[in-house]
């Protein structure tokens, strides 16, 4: 059988990268010859010695394989197009500000509501129709770290990702339930996360992923991609991006995956961050949703959202637009309404990410080419200082288009991110507790509000702050912390109260074991030295 060999120059190349055809052949290649009792040899390319119906399997294998890349990569292209288009036409905000009004009281409804209505008697029906997605396309780079952020270790040396399994193998032990986890990666992350996916095959949870699209980024000035082929390497290593979750729908779509569990009998996903602790399955938003509502059709799309504070004025809110709820986001808002926007006094809630959407839904909305979101122009400086901008869109931001759309207000214990090293601290701290995946604010700690914590750059890294702490300080008492400069924490510390630790440029404070700092400020140097 002559070798098959992709050039990176023709046409059929640029969409199909060398790396990712011949391993998913050979892969392909090698469970056809297995099945057929027959012995592969391989030499420089590929060279199977098989009887001629195999090879003629093979041969369709590969086609079929090369077939389907070949039509994401041109679906793909289809969507940068589209929404390279909208782009062009989109002058100005994109929302009237005289025609945002407060959603009706019936929109958004407590959390403490829906509680109150009660589960069955099983819940087992209701979690067998539910899919967990977890947004899984972000780099652990902000926190100094390489490779996807659901693989930072957060607690007790367990990822994002092992946290998530946790999770959902706990319902399904518990119920009896069969609830897949499906993880959105990007083409920044899928390598990584495929890797270790299998640690998790004794687990029982269906793992299933699927890739968000690959989009060029655009040149500022000109407004042409500054890609010059489809390589990932060298010069065009920094010029593609994953073009935000809003690209869920579609890539969910195409992916052949959304009908697999359609077909499955699964009803409804639970889309959240993977870096939120808080977003786990809720059985009574679930009951809700499954259940018929007075007119008899079902909510096909929930938005979980929460009071805001003073750390949230930048988070979307919904509103009531056109008659319908909608997702405004801080950079649709005229320049002369900002201030008014970030406003708690009139805007008091705002997303907290975690969705609760009909499969169904998406699926005739994609079909019907109807899905809406506002277009969110990002810019960004490349390494070699060009400016450049992509184009994304927010999962949040589909809203409008669906049936039935509610808001619920939720407790804020369900929005706990992990951006940076700060939140980190936060959730790997006594004040909260783990128990099956899941982390729950701890009953000694007198208030259930989280203490703002502020560390200086010198923290930034998760290394540096891993050699900064002997060990996580007791904060069952804590309500303010900032730490700047170059400072080190001995074992047992404890923390109450507002602690502001500031060393100064050249200076070196080391908190000695066994510290209690109540309402302190500390400054200057200080050093514990060995004798």
């Amino acid at each position: 059988m002559t070798p098959v060999s992709l050039s990176s120059s023709s046409p059929i190349g640029l969409y199909l990268p060398r790396s990712q055809v011949c391993a998913k052949t050979i892969r392909n290649s090698t469970l056809l010859v297995a099945q057929h009792g027959l012995e592969a040899t391989e030499t420089r390319g590929m060279h199977l010695a098989v009887d001629m119906d195999a090879k003629r399997q093979i041969i369709k294998t590969m086609l079929a394989c090369f077939l389907k890349y070949l039509s994401e990569k041109i679906l793909q292209s289809k969507r940068f197009k589209k929404l390279f288009h909208r782009f062009l036409q989109v002058k100005g905000p994109s929302v009237e500000w005289s025609k945002i009004h407060r959603p009706p009281e019936d929109s958004i409804q407590p959390y403490e509501k829906i509680v109150a209505r009660g589960l069955p008697d099983s819940v087992a029906e209701s979690l067998n129709k539910l899919v967990v997605v977890k947004l899984n396309g972000g780099l652990g780079t902000s926190m100094g770290c390489k490779g996807p952020k659901s693989l930072i270790s957060v607690r007790n040396e367990n990822t994002f990702l092992d946290l998530t399994v946790q999770q959902i193998e706990h319902l399904n032990k518990t119920y009896n339930t069969d609830v897949p986890l499906v993880l959105m990666n990007s083409f920044n992350t899928d390598e990584d996360t495929k890797k270790i996916l299998q640690k998790y095959t004794h687990h029982r949870v269906k793992i299933h992923t699927f890739n968000q699209s690959r989009y060029p980024r655009i040149n500022k000035e000109s407004l042409l991609p500054v890609a010059t082929d489809m390589g990932m390497t060298g010069q065009n290593a920094d010029v593609w991006y994953p073009p935000g979750h809003g690209d869920i729908y579609a890539s969910f779509y195409n992916s052949g995956l959304l009908d697999q569990l359609i077909a499955e009998g699964k009803e409804y996903i639970f889309v959240s961050n993977i870096d939120n602790l808080g977003a786990t399955v809720d059985l009574h938003i679930l009951h809700h949703l499954v259940s018929r509502v007075p007119n008899g059709k079902r909510c096909e799309f929930i938005m979980e959202v929460t009071d805001k504070t003073r750390a949230d004025v930048k988070g979307g809110t919904l509103i009531q637009y056109d008659g319908k709820l909608r997702l405004l986001e801080i950079a649709q808002v005229p320049k002369a309404h900002v201030d008014e926007f970030k406003s708690v006094t009139k805007f008091k809630i705002f997303n907290t990410n975690n969705l609760w959407i009909s499969l169904g839904a998406i699926k005739r909305l994609q079909e019907q080419n109807a899905m809406d979101m506002e277009i969110i122009v990002n810019p960004k400086t490349l390494d070699g200082g060009q400016n450049v901008i992509q184009l994304e869109t927010a999962v949040g931001a589909a809203i409008k288009s669906f049936d039935n759309a509610m808001g619920i207000n939720v407790p804020r214990s369900r929005f706990l991110p992990v951006k940076t090293v700060s939140d980190l601290l936060l959730v790997m701290s006594n004040l909260y507790s783990l128990e099956a995946g899941s982390l729950t604010m701890s009953q000694k700690r007198e208030f259930p509000t989280t203490p703002h914590i502020k560390l200086g750059s010198s923290f930034n890294k998760v290394q540096e702050y891993q050699n900064r702490f002997e060990s996580i300080p007791d904060m069952l008492e804590l309500d303010h912390l900032t730490v700047s400069g170059d400072v080190t924490f001995g074992k047992q510390v404890s923390l109450k109260g507002t602690v502001i630790i500031i060393a100064n440029h050249g200076d070196r404070i080391d908190i000695p074991a066994g510290t209690i700092l109540e309402n302190k400020i500390v400054s200057g140097n200080l050093r514990i030295l060995d004798h």
